[in-house]
Parts: C-alpha cells; structure tokens; sequence
C-alpha cells in the first residue's frame, strides 16, 4: 500500500477544507486534500447560493465548491478522493489511513463536517434543494411573499420558523406534539400573524414536480382525512445533524453535543490536530463561517510548522 507524506493532510474537502488547504499551499506547504465524496456536504445539495460575499446569487453550492476545489488545486494542493478509516495522532507525524493508501503529516485538519439526518417523510430526499431546505437562514429570502411549511417542534424549529416569519407571507407550523406553555419563544411564534400553527399534525408526504414543491399533505390528529396545502418551501427540523468523527476513536476530545474542543486558534486537545467547519458543531452552519474556520487554521498551523510565535497575515499588496 502507498505511504504519502506532507505537511498536512486535510480530511474533507468542503469550504473548510478547501479554504484551509488554499491557505496552506499558498503558504509552500505540501497539503493533501482527501475528500470522501465532493458531492454529498451540505454546500455541496444547496441549489443556490445568495449569502456567500462576492458571488454571484444565481450561483449553486456544488459551483462554488468546485471554484473553491480548484482554486486550492492551482496553487498546489493535493486533491484526492478518499474514505477515512482511521487515524493514530500520536507522535510528531500524523497517521490516516485509507483504502487508497497511507498518509502522514506534521499537522492534521479534521473538516469532515457534519452528517445531515436521514430523511423522515416521503418526497424529503426527492426535493432536497428544490423546495425542500435544513436552513431557513440560508434559503429564507428565496420565499418572499409566498407560504412554507416548517416541521418539527425543538429549539431550532422554532427559531429557524421566526426566520421565515420576515419572508413568507404564511408560514404553516407542523408539531406532532404541542410546544410547552413555558416554551416562550414558542407561544410568541404561534401568536405572529402570518403563522398557522398545525397542533398535533403529521406531515404525511411533500409534493411536487419537476419545477420542485409544490405542496405537502398533512394529518391531524383530531380528523379523519388528510389534507393538502399549496406551497412553495418546506423546512424540515425533526433532529440535529451530528458531526462526523467515528475515525477519531477516543483520541480527541468531544463537546457533550459531540462537536470537536477547540481553541481561538481551531486547534484540538491533540497536538497538531486542528477541527473546523461543521465537525465542531457550530450553531452557525454556514458557508462562510467554515471558510473563516480554515483560514484561522491554517495561518495557525504555518506559525506552528515554522515555530513562529506570531501568526504571519497573509495580505497580497499590489
């Protein structure tokens, strides 16, 4: 089997990733980039992209990532397609190891993200990016002036359904069970005006054609027949995606959410490992805070390699 060696080796090749190894290969670093699958992360699904600085609103999250893939490519990184299977963090040189070989590095990154939940209702995984959304922040503004539906009953329900509550002009609540009285954020959504809260009501399928969704069917409890609403979104928070670190094994330490520890700096309890992105289970799950995770990483992994105590900006002036 092959043995690769490198500076670092950055496991996934989402913004994170890309951005990190971007950093580092700039930096006259020998990066490899092994990436399980460029088409299945979370910017990877998204049809389209408006929040994203500098880029262009009708651009798709699978564009951008390939800009960012190539961009990194260009100045040197190594970009391979390959499933983790295990790691060993102790000693100087970090170990991962592959079907497709060995890899060892000085410095390790972890951006393997986090794993979307698996899809709960029928016509879900057919009209993901095409009606059907995991984030209201991200896809609110795509829904001015029309109706959407938000399903599920916790925290980030609720809070993403207050989201929609500036864009949509109805947004239907679907709980399966009522949110408690001394839910305060709860009680106030279903007191908004352009919120129809559907108490004790299953989402029984999404509709939709090739245009994307065009409706769900619903059932309450208290009826005996189904019935189907006209709309356009539908935000589905029925639990929380859980970030990716079953090769760690017990060789780094993890938040009770099961996010990675770091510090200011992405770096983990585990000398020359750094996590970013989504695997620290960030309340913020988007593009450009994963970005911003692989640059602060890899500026603090250049000063670690080159035993500088202060972190060299990387500012092109001309």
């Amino acid at each position: 089997m092959e043995t690769i060696e490198a500076d670092i080796v950055i496991i996934g090749g989402g913004p994170a990733g890309c951005t990190c190894a971007l950093y580092t290969s700039r930096a006259d670093l020998k990066t490899v980039i092994l990436d399980k699958n460029p088409s299945v992360g979370a910017l990877a699904v998204t049809h389209q992209i408006a929040n994203y600085p500098g880029v262009d609103s009708e651009m798709s999250g699978d564009a951008l990532l390939t800009l960012m893939r190539d961009q990194a490519v260009r100045y040197g990184a190594d970009y391979r397609r390959a499933q983790v299977f295990g790691v060993d963090l102790a000693g100087d040189l970090k170990t991962v190891y592959t079907p497709e070989g060995t890899f060892k590095a000085k410095a390790l990154v972890l951006a393997t993200g986090a794993m979307g939940r698996p899809a709960s209702f029928k016509g879900e995984a057919d009209y993901l990016g095409r009606g059907v959304s995991y984030c209201a922040t991200c896809d609110g503004a795509f829904y001015r002036g029309r109706e959407v539906a938000v399903v599920g009953v916790n925290k980030e329900a609720v809070e993403e359904a207050q989201v929609l509550t500036k864009f949509a002009s109805k947004v239907h609540w679907i709980t399966s069970n009522d949110p408690k009285q001394e839910d305060f954020h709860a009680q106030e959504l279903i007191r908004r005006d352009n919120v129809k809260h559907w108490s004790k009501t299953r989402l029984m399928l999404i509709n939709g054609n090739d245009s994307g969704v065009t409706g769900i069917t619903v059932k309450p409890r208290s009826k005996d027949e189904e019935e189907t609403l006209a709309l356009e979104g539908v935000f589905v928070y029925m639990s929380g995606s859980k970030p990716i670190t079953d090769f760690l094994g017990d060789q780094i330490a993890l938040k009770e959410d099961g996010g990675v520890v770091v510090d200011d700096f992405m770096s983990t309890t585990s000398e020359g490992v750094w996590a970013i992105g989504d695997i620290r289970n960030t309340p913020f799950k988007q593009a450009v805070v994963a970005a911003s995770d692989g640059c602060i990483a890899a500026m603090a992994i250049d000063r670690y390699l080159n035993s500088r105590k202060s972190i060299r900006v990387d500012w092109v002036h001309q």
